[in-house]
């Protein structure tokens, strides 16, 4: 460990240092190392505080990837192709390291919380969350680098963090868009990723995107569990305020099809995302 590395790691004294340092940090690898790093240091004992700090409205980016409106993202190559292979995981790479800054931004933003409280079970749950996302873009890194490319070679979208920004200042909504519905789309997706990529004969893709979709059950759950945990404390409905909270911050229907097994793990209700699905 260098001496840089030392002097900032024993001025991380709080969760929310952390998080502020991870935030304001452009290098994506280095993002994700620090986040690795400093919930090793929570699990270790050596972070013990939550803290405060002011977070930015929006996290440090490298000058690449170029962020475009989706609208304006070029379309992917021929399935099966190297170059649709390496598009797909870019794009990947670009979602795992949004949701590295999320990890972190839920746990340190002051949202209107009224009475209630973040205990330490939530922090605990959220630090897993950043650490398996910050995991997921090193593996893909990696596997970019394998096919000869790496992160911010493609031109990424900005809707993703276009979510934490419209729900900064209500933690329920934080929760109902970010894993709830955002996370709990990647659960319906990656399956036939992982089907298109062992078709290929590429078990190493296929292990990685298996691992994700594992990890981010977990993730929606921990959402699913915390928003519960919220409507609970403040006698709210729970499926009630979340399908409201869906119409307001996510625009338009939620697509099909779902992949329900995953969702009931995770502790998505049908009842609670059927009615707000499109038509097939």
């Amino acid at each position: 460990m260098g001496k840089t590395e030392a002097k900032r790691q024993k001025t991380m004294t709080s969760l929310c240092d952390a998080a502020l340092d991870v935030l304001q940090t452009p290098n994506p690898a280095e993002k994700a190392r620090k986040t690795r790093d400093s919930i090793a240091r929570w699990r270790g004992g050596e972070i013990t505080e939550i803290g405060a700090a002011h977070l930015p409205l929006r996290p440090a980016r490298p000058e690449k990837p170029v962020l475009l409106p989706p609208a304006d993202m070029p379309k992917r190559a021929k399935a099966g192709s190297k170059r649709s292979k390496i598009a797909l995981l870019h794009a990947l790479a670009h979602i795992e390291l949004n949701a590295i800054d999320l990890s972190w931004d839920v746990m340190a933003r002051s949202f209107d919380l009224g009475d209630f409280e973040r205990p330490k079970a939530f922090y605990d749950d959220w630090c897993k969350v950043a650490d398996d996302e910050a995991k997921h873009f090193l593996m893909l890194e990696e596997r970019l680098n394998d096919l000869g490319a790496s992160y911010g070679d493609l031109p990424a979208h900005d809707g993703l963090w276009e979510a934490s920004e419209q729900t900064a200042h209500d933690f329920a909504a934080r929760l109902a868009i970010v894993p709830m519905v955002l996370e709990a789309r990647g659960l319906d997706v990656t399956p036939g990723m992982i089907k298109a990529m062992t078709a290929q004969g590429d078990e190493k893709t296929a292990d990685f995107l298996q691992i994700i979709h594992d990890d981010e059950i977990t993730h929606v759950r921990a959402g699913t569990v915390w928003f519960e945990a919220w409507c609970n404390h403040h006698g709210k409905d729970i499926e009630e305020t979340w399908q409201s909270l869906v119409r307001t911050y996510f625009h338009g229907r939620l697509k099909r099809p779902f992949n329900h097994p995953s969702r009931e793990e995770a502790g998505m209700i049908r009842d609670w995302y059927e009615p707000l699905a499109d038509d097939l």
